[in-house]
């Protein structure tokens, strides 16, 4: 059974007549590309991240959140924002990266605004 060149080094790759050095950088800018497509398509879905912690705080009453209330009241966030967005315009369906954009944006700036009138923000 044979390996595949990539398994076997520089020196193969370059005794097939590849260019290491200029396949590695395209296959770096392919990578870093496909990434930023990913982050572009999700950018609003992180509201998601940066809101839960300080609802679940409100909601156990606790200084320190655990991870898993943390972690069922972003899924509940998401899952209530897929479902606002698949039935408020019922025959059309609005993105969850929409909803939870309206939805964050408005609540990270009162909770920066607040943040800042208490004196910790």
């Amino acid at each position: 059974m044979t390996e595949s060149v990539g398994a076997q080094g520089d020196d193969v790759a370059r005794g097939l007549g590849i260019h290491v050095v200029r396949t590695r950088l395209a296959l770096l800018i392919a990578a870093t590309c496909l990434a930023a497509v990913a982050v572009v398509a999700a950018w609003l879905v992180s509201f998601v991240a940066l809101a839960s912690p300080q609802i679940a705080k409100r909601l156990t009453g606790r200084a320190e959140i655990p991870l898993v209330a943390d972690a069922l009241t972003g899924a509940v966030l998401l899952i209530g924002a897929d479902l606002a967005g698949r039935t408020l315009l019922s025959p059309t369906e609005i993105p969850v990266g929409v909803v939870t954009g309206v939805v964050g944006a408005p609540h990270l700036m009162w909770l920066l605004a607040r943040g800042n009138r208490v004196g910790k923000g």
